[in-house]
């Protein structure tokens, strides 16, 4: 067969469901190829970088990988910082990129670089198919690469002569491999090292969201009474109604959760990523004894130097711990501590639940009215920008990856292209996107791909007409800020050329019922918000008044 049905063919055996891009004349053998499956539906983006936080989203959601699509040159850099997002975000992804005949290499020519150079610091692994009969290795190992932890992107290139050749190889059947146990003489380290502890927290990142890891850890939970605090990645590990659950720790300020950490004698972390959250942040003296448990050892730093490691499967090494505790007895803790530290967070986060303002309204009160909006198991997406850091403190989750925040690379850009793929994976979810008016213009494109698929989702914009953020770090570190402002479209007229519902709050009273009308819309709608971000200084001048209430 030709080359190109093969790559095809390896992809359905690997139960690829999704190919996101643009493509180019150096794709052409692979697209006529992949227009014959009825396996793998492609997706017209109208940017590459779409493209990409389309097949991040999808990778973050399903488990596994979606194919990223773009030819060589300009078509590649295009997909570079959705790649490098979902890399960090720790996202099983694909990226497939054309390039220009072998033959071309050893001199310049039009359009070619070093792709696979490009792509070396921001995958797993990147690679250029020399020979045809290579394929079906270089998938299978792309796929398992991608897919195992820490999950992340791998870079294929198809050279445009490769793809039209001649070959008799055929797809490996993949093989799944399950994760070892933990070593039981680390399990015993760390059972006798918890059982000296009176006020232990555990910490849970990335890692708790996939594959069973959150029911053993709230099982855990269930059966010490230990609280959990999660990164903003980790939200839903453990459910908001949790007397157990400690909200989302990861703002730069220091915060109640920040004294609750800092006050307990033992910290346990589930599937931690220093790339969320460093631990110079809650462990300033590099004195907390530590347990880890993840997928892999802990990484080298001077504020992380674990007692005890348990390696292996998250979800395997919780069902050991939670054995051997109903046998041996569990530590008896300080729950009452715990339950001060949740009411004064509840507190704060029901502070303007009944904000009645004309204007500008306060991101706790769309929080709070979003979070109202939204069944249990419906999907939120966050961007990059100041709306990040109130999304990361005050909405909280009821399950596991149902909220997705862009927080190892922190690419802005993300929310809409994020949304398109999260209803492809969860159709019978409601799916809302957050991002701020610089953050959401950066794809606007991607709005033509949401109309053309039928997309059901509804994009909130906060407006403030500023890159937000950067003004709110200059203004706390040097009392002052340079200028960020810019200007918007009219929200009416853009939505109108895209065929979207626009819907335009003007007061906190209305807020609710928008939402819900959006909700209630059957295909995308655009809701736009003028944001109050004097609460930014505020925010920053109230924690910044903070001691330990504890």
């Amino acid at each position: 067969m030709k080359a190109s049905d093969l790559f095809v063919e390896c992809l359905e055996r690997e139960s690829i469901e999704y190919v996101f891009g643009v493509p180019g004349e150096e794709n052409a053998d692979f697209l006529l190829s992949l227009d014959q499956s009825d396996k793998i539906r492609f997706i017209l983006t109208r940017h590459e970088q779409g493209a990409a936080f389309m097949a991040d989203a999808y990778g973050r959601l399903a488990g596994n990988p979606a194919v990223a699509l773009g030819t060589l040159g300009p078509g590649a850099t295009n997909l570079v910082t959705g790649v490098a997002n979902a890399n960090m975000d720790r996202s099983p992804m694909i990226v497939l990129t054309g390039q220009g005949d072998t033959q071309l290499y050893h001199k310049e020519s039009h359009q070619v670089i070093d792709v696979v150079g490009m792509f070396k610091p921001i995958t797993k692994w990147a690679h250029s198919i020399r020979h045809p009969d290579t394929i079906p290795e270089v998938i299978r190992k792309a796929v398992r690469t991608c897919r195992a932890e820490k999950p992340g992107a791998v870079h294929v290139e198809l050279p445009e002569d490769i793809a039209g050749l001649q070959t008799e190889a055929r797809p490996l059947q993949p093989h799944r491999f399950r994760r070892p146990a933990p070593d039981q003489k680390a399990l015993d380290a760390a059972l006798a090292l918890l059982k000296t502890s009176y006020r232990p927290v555990i910490i849970a990142g990335n890692g708790t969201i996939r594959r069973r890891a959150s029911c053993e850890l709230r099982r855990l939970c269930e059966k010490t009474g230990i609280g959990v605090v999660s990164t903003f990645m980790a939200k839903g590990c453990v459910s908001v109604d949790a007397e157990y659950c400690l909200y989302t720790i990861g703002l730069q300020q220091r915060d109640q959760l920040s004294y609750h950490v800092a006050e307990s004698d033992q910290i346990i972390t589930i599937g931690y990523d220093m790339a969320e959250y460093p631990p110079r942040l809650w462990n300033f003296h590099g004195d907390k004894p530590i347990i880890h448990i993840d997928f892999a050892p802990a990484e080298i730093d001077a504020h992380y130097h674990p007692e005890v490691e348990l390696i292996g499967d998250v979800a395997n090494i919780l069902t050991a711990l939670n054995d051997r505790l109903e046998t041996e007895g569990c530590p008896t803790i300080d729950l009452e501590r715990q339950r001060e530290t949740r009411r004064i967070m509840q507190e704060d986060f029901a502070a303007h639940r009944d904000d009645d303002t004309q204007g500008r309204i306060r991101p706790q009160k769309v929080l709070w009215d979003v979070r109202e909006s939204m069944e249990p198991k419906d999907l939120l997406l966050c961007g990059v920008g100041a709306h990040k850091m109130w999304v990361g403190r005050y909405f909280h989750c009821y399950e596991p990856n149902t909220c997705l925040i862009s927080n190892g690379f922190c690419s802005m850009g993300m929310p809409l292209p994020g949304a398109i793929a999260a209803h492809l994976v969860h159709p019978d979810r409601q799916t809302i996107a957050i991002a701020g008016d610089g953050d959401f213009l950066m794809n606007v494109q991607e709005m033509e791909t949401a109309r053309r698929l039928d997309s059901n989702i509804t994009m909130i914009v906060w407006e403030d007409r500023d890159y937000g953020l950067i003004s709110w770090k200059q203004d706390v570190e040097f009392r002052r800020h340079t200028d960020m402002t810019f200007g918007n479209p009219r929200w009416e007229l853009l939505a109108d050329a895209f065929d979207w519902q626009c819907l335009i709050v003007e007061s906190s009273r209305e807020l609710r019922a928008v939402l819900d009308k959006a909700r209630d819309h059957r295909g995308p709608s655009l809701v736009v918000i003028p944001i109050d971000y004097e609460e930014n200084q505020l925010l920053t001048e109230r924690l910044g008044r903070l001691s330990s209430r504890l």
